[in-house]
This record gives C-alpha cells, structure tokens and sequence, in this order.
C-alpha cells in the first residue's frame, strides 16, 4: 500500500502543491497521520524535493531570456556524462540539465537578464569546457504549455451577433 499511496500523494501534490494533508487523506482514503508521515518519509529520503508554483512570467515581467541548449560532449573516462553534467549545472544562468539520446548528449534550459549576457554564458563559460564539442542554442519565444498546464486559451467571442 506503501508505493501506491506514494505515487498517489505525488500525483495531488504536482497537480497542486497547495492542497491541504486533510483533503489528500480523503482522496487516497488514508489516515492523515499516515499521510503526513509519507510525506515527511519522501522529503527526508529526497523523493520530494520542493513544491513550486506554475508561473507564466510573460503576464508578469519581460526582463529575461531564456534558451534551450543542444550540447554535445565527450563523456570521461570512468565518470561517463555525470561530471560533465555536474559541472555545467553549477553555473547560476541553468536550470535544468538532461541527458539525452539522439544527436546531442545533452539538453540545457538556461536563463539570462539579456541576450548579451546569456551570449556571454555559450562563449565564455559554456564553449570553453574542454570535454564540450558543440553547443546550438534555442531561443524560447512563447510559452504555450508547460508541466501540463496550458498558457493560453483560444477566446471565444461569447457576444451575440447581430446581422443588419
């Protein structure tokens, strides 16, 4: 019952992260002690990392640019891509670092104030790393949907028409 009452409070809580430890008992039919206690369980083990919020910054602020970077590297001897990964997430301007099949190893979301200084990240920090071969950088334009919440919605025009 263990795993599936896991995967349960998981599923409520990235759905929303603000619902109460009483309202997720009710859902997967739990005592609250028991929920509260998994809860407390997947912090301390590191399964749950952080709560956060799905934000469309667009509506908010324009004052940053971000990227999506295609990185080909060479893995180290006994240490494959991790230390390379681990090395390269370090920098303040990324985000989020995966590894990757296909034609790239891996895949960087990364952020600036500007486009100069998130130039400045590809060329002076990122392109000088000595296991890095290759590096294309994506623009993010537009958001339309992120972590399945969709940004924008087709409006409707719910007025009446009127013919002449």
């Amino acid at each position: 019952m263990t795993e599936n009452l896991r995967i349960k409070i998981l599923e409520i809580l990235q759905d929303d992260c603000r619902t109460p430890l009483e309202e997720i008992a009710v859902m997967t039919g739990s005592e609250l002690a028991q929920v509260a206690s998994e809860i407390d369980a997947m912090r301390h083990e590191g399964v749950l990392l952080r709560y956060s919020a799905v934000i469309n910054w667009d509506m908010v602020r324009h004052d940053k640019v971000e990227a999506m970077i295609e990185v080909r590297v060479t893995p180290q001897r006994d240490k494959g891509f991790d230390q390379i990964a681990e090395y390269i997430y370090n920098f303040d301007e990324v985000t989020s670092v995966y590894l990757m099949s296909g034609a790239y190893d891996l895949l960087l979301c990364v952020e600036a104030k500007t486009l100069k200084e998130l130039a400045f990240f590809v060329s002076g920090k990122l392109s000088p790393i000595e296991n890095v071969t290759g590096t294309a950088t994506h623009f993010i334009l537009k958001r339309y949907k992120k972590d399945g919440v969709i940004f924008e919605r087709e409006r409707r025009d719910d007025r009446l028409v009127i013919m002449p």
